[in-house]
């Protein structure tokens, strides 16, 4: 049985950082290591340039047919940066969330840090992107409120304004940033778990 799923972009992916490999190794498997998770009861949906709607329609059927006890979901930062259509959006937020989220499952996401600011692009087109960014925010928080999903407060870190967080493309997390990720991930579960490893309570609770 899957213990972790993950869907969502390339932050989910693990751009940004390799591993011993050479392969991503980004804050899933970290975050799974934190966890006590072993490597075969993880899965890490997460691919390149994928938005909302593609989360919808190609990951988030294959996290309901197989629904492990902690999920993580991290997306829209292409949606943001490319056709941006707010309604849809939040809808599929909603979707995702909903369907997602339930007493057996831990969910969790994170709202959008600044990237702008890390992109090379006229101050114009950045401004614009800003404005996304809050709203996108604004709707984020609304919809896990009241679906009850974990969210870290990736916008409210100071850390994360740090350059080293960030690869050079300042669009995916640096080996720092996604370490950082994976701790504030982990403490937000520990939190919500009272302290045990999600693993252990699953085995208490007779999951196999």
């Amino acid at each position: 049985m899957i213990r972790l799923n993950a869907l969502g972009d390339s932050f989910v992916e693990g751009r940004g950082a390799t591993g011993p490999a050479g392969a991503w190794y980004g804050w899933v498997p970290r975050l799974a290591g934190l966890l006590d998770v072993p490597e075969g009861r993880v899965r890490n949906l997460g691919t390149y340039q994928a938005t909302t709607q593609q989360v919808v329609e190609e990951q988030l059927p294959r996290a309901l047919a197989d629904k492990s006890p902690v999920i993580g979901v991290v997306a829209g930062v292409n949606d943001l940066v490319g056709d941006f259509a707010p309604d849809r959006f939040r809808d599929n937020l909603a979707t995702i969330f909903g369907q997602l989220a339930g007493a057996d499952t831990l969910v969790f996401t994170a709202d959008y840090a600044d990237i702008p600011a890390n992109l090379p692009v006229p101050g114009a087109f950045r401004a614009l992107l800003r404005e996304r960014f809050a709203l996108a925010n604004e709707m984020l928080r609304a919809v896990t409120e009241a679906t009850g999903v974990l969210c870290v407060d990736v916008a409210a870190d100071a850390e994360w304004a740090r350059p080293g967080m960030w690869s050079p493309d300042g669009l995916h997390p640096s080996a720092r940033g996604h370490q950082r990720f994976a701790e504030r991930v982990a403490e937000l579960i520990g939190q919500a778990t009272a302290g045990a490893p999600y693993d252990q309570r699953c085995r208490e609770e007779g999951r196999t």
